[in-house]
């Protein structure tokens, strides 16, 4: 499995992502916004993109649909839920429905809510586990909630989903926010060296080359997986003092997410 990240180089951060069969050239494009860019990025591969892919239903990751489908006649796939909202869609996708790109890869459909209710994350079938996660997980960070979706819902995809996967399982997000989401890892845990040394190293970086981070960095940068850590719940009941002594994980990820959103 062949994958080229493509920077959109807009105003919103946008990850675009080519899936691409190594024998066969076919090739997928996940939420390509910026299409044209994609396109170029698969002639100069000498591929064909046959699949769209949206992980939701938002505009920032359909936009592109119609004019890459025009130009290549690629199948437009979405979660079964959001296929009616993004519009054109041809296949509805469902928990555990494997998507196969030319002779070699398989890209097992996770049902992600959180982010929105009908959220899908493409999780690869390789020796090298990569998640193309759309906007439910960022590299360092969680989506947001406040357009469709819901937090306790996420909290669920975090905890049964997400953190079961192999810590090798690279990580492909929908947006570029690394140092801005470690920014806020450390205001929330300021002991987190790893977190710290990541930030250095990521500041005035290149977002094109970007830091891509797998699930075991995660746990350990990513404050929406360290809910159990003491300074994180100790920092948080500084900011809701109602928080409790002892709270339950479930709570701890929501108020982190009620922080972060006007952080």
């Amino acid at each position: 499995m062949l994958t080229e990240r493509v920077w959109s180089g807009n105003s919103l951060r946008n990850f675009h992502y080519l899936i691409a069969c190594p024998e066969s050239g076919e090739a997928l494009a996940v939420d390509p916004l910026e299409w044209r860019m994609c396109l170029d990025a698969a002639r100069r591969r000498g591929w064909e993109i046959t699949q769209i892919v949206n992980t939701h239903e938002h505009s920032d990751h359909t936009g592109g649909n119609a004019g890459l489908k025009a130009a290549t006649g690629a199948q437009v796939l979405a979660h079964a839920g959001a296929a009616a909202r993004i519009g054109g869609v041809d296949r509805g996708r469902a928990r555990g429905d494997i998507i196969r790109v030319g002779r070699t890869v398989e890209l097992e459909c996770l049902d992600t809510p959180g982010h929105t209710m009908t959220h899908v994350c493409l999780l690869s079938h390789t020796a090298e586990p990569a998640l193309y996660c759309g906007d439910t997980l960022f590299n360092a960070g969680a989506g947001n909630c406040y357009t469709g979706g819901n937090p306790e819902a996420l909290y669920d995809t975090f905890v049964t989903q997400l953190a079961r996967l192999a810590d090798a399982t690279r990580v492909f997000p929908g947006h570029e926010y690394l140092a801005r989401n470690l920014e806020f890892t450390l205001d929330r845990e300021p002991a987190n060296r790893d977190a710290a040394a990541l930030l250095a190293r990521e500041r005035g970086t290149d977002p094109a080359a970007a830091t891509v981070t797998t699930l075991g960095e995660e746990k350990r940068i990513n404050t929406f997986f360290r809910l159990q850590n003491p300074l994180v719940i100790a920092r948080l009941r500084e900011r809701f003092p109602d928080l409790g002594a002892q709270p339950d994980a479930r709570t701890v990820f929501v108020r982190l997410r009620e922080l972060r959103n006007r952080w």
